[in-house]
């Protein structure tokens, strides 16, 4: 057995303790029940940034509309961050929707490098709720979504609160990959807030107290970058308020959005959400993910080594079977969550394809340049 594959073979251990970890994580949040006759008091803003969104922000509202929420405690905002289809006609076709123009909101020649933490900030700041609750222009929610919301804020007081999504997708392999990678990603989200692992959250579907968000300066500090108005910020509440982060484990609290119709516009949003890595003071997740990072180099560096040395290859099944043997122990309870074990099953063929985007995207996203949105972003 060579160098190279003994050390993949303790990149592999190590992995998979990781995956147990992962596993103890998941399995120790527990879910909440909405409790019985629930009855909100808590006024809820929704701020939702659109760009070029008119064929995804009717239904997004409407899904949020048809909620079972006193309409006196709910305010619906969407800000349009200089659309230039028919975003804005879609949006004033609501009149309980408060319309809000960007372009309005700042000076022609102002230098922004982050449109969207501007958006945010900007509904924000002419919100009226005491809860804030950000979601994407392409999301839809589920019935019960701001109840549950709604009553784990009122019970905990939590100054923010993390709530699942899940992607929906068409059968093709891309959309299938994407969704069985983000669905990982959202069981590590779980798992990482339990065991004290490092921070993650989605901006498609979080709530945070409007006082904790302006106690924090809301994103001054963190707007000159590009991404991470989800992550960035919850770093800023988590340093002020240590332990008033919580998750919501309901399935009546997943938003459901759709993943990228292809490999390039993929690539884009990874990059573009790996481009933030590293960018705040969270090293537990910073090691954690440079060890990741570097157990696929490992893999991919191990393949290439196979190609030249053919009677090494058992060992490189043989470390790749016991990689997908541990990430199932983690990803099947997460998988009967979102209700993908369907889906799983063609986790092990997608091995290849995953280690090739974790070690591509994760190189892009550091050094890179990439466009979203129609707009070129470093």
């Amino acid at each position: 057995m060579s160098v190279v594959i003994i050390i993949t073979v303790l990149f592999t251990l190590l992995y998979s303790m990781l995956m147990i970890l992962y596993r103890l994580g998941w399995e120790k949040q527990s879910w909440y029940v909405l409790p019985g006759g629930f009855t909100p008091t808590i006024s809820i803003s929704v701020i939702i940034p659109a760009r070029n969104e008119e064929d995804n922000i009717g239904a997004c509202i409407e899904s949020i509309l048809d909620q079972d929420y006193p309409n006196d405690l709910l305010e619906v905002i969407v800000v349009d961050d200089h659309s230039t289809d028919d975003t804005a006609r879609v949006i004033k076709s609501y009149p309980e929707v408060k319309y809000i123009n960007l372009a309005e909101h700042m000076s022609p020649d102002s230098e922004v490098a982050a449109y969207k933490k501007r958006a945010l900030a900007t509904g924000i700041d002419n919100s009226n709720g005491d809860l804030i609750i950000t979601t994407d222009a392409d999301c839809i929610s589920r019935e019960g979504w701001l109840n549950n919301i709604a009553a784990l804020y009122e019970q905990k007081q939590p100054v923010m609160i993390v709530a699942p999504v899940d992607f929906t997708h068409d059968n093709s392999l891309v959309q299938v990959f994407q969704s069985l990678d983000f669905m990982t990603m959202q069981g590590i989200t779980v798992a990482a807030l339990q065991m004290r692992l490092g921070n993650m959250c989605n901006g498609a579907n979080l709530a945070f107290s409007k006082n904790a968000y302006y106690e924090v300066d809301g994103y001054k500090g963190i707007d000159h970058i590009a991404s991470g108005d989800d992550y960035l910020l919850m770093m800023k509440l988590k340093k002020q308020y240590p332990g008033q982060v919580e998750y919501l484990k309901s399935r009546a609290a997943i938003v459901s959005t759709p993943p990228q119709p292809d490999w390039k516009s993929f690539f884009r949003q990874r990059i573009r959400w790996a481009s933030k890595s590293g960018k705040y003071d969270d090293s537990t997740l910073t090691l954690i993910l440079g060890f990741v990072y570097l157990y696929n180099v490992m893999l991919f560096a191990a393949t290439i080594y196979c190609i030249f040395n053919i009677s090494q290859w058992k060992y490189l099944f043989l470390i790749l079977v016991l990689k997908t043997l541990f990430e199932s122990l983690y990803l099947v309870p997460v998988a009967r969550y979102f209700d993908k074990l369907k889906q799983l099953r063609v986790f092990p063929l997608l091995q290849p394809v995953h280690i090739l985007y974790i070690v591509s995207a994760g190189l892009l996203g550091f050094f890179g340049v990439y466009t979203w949105k129609g707009r070129k972003v470093k």
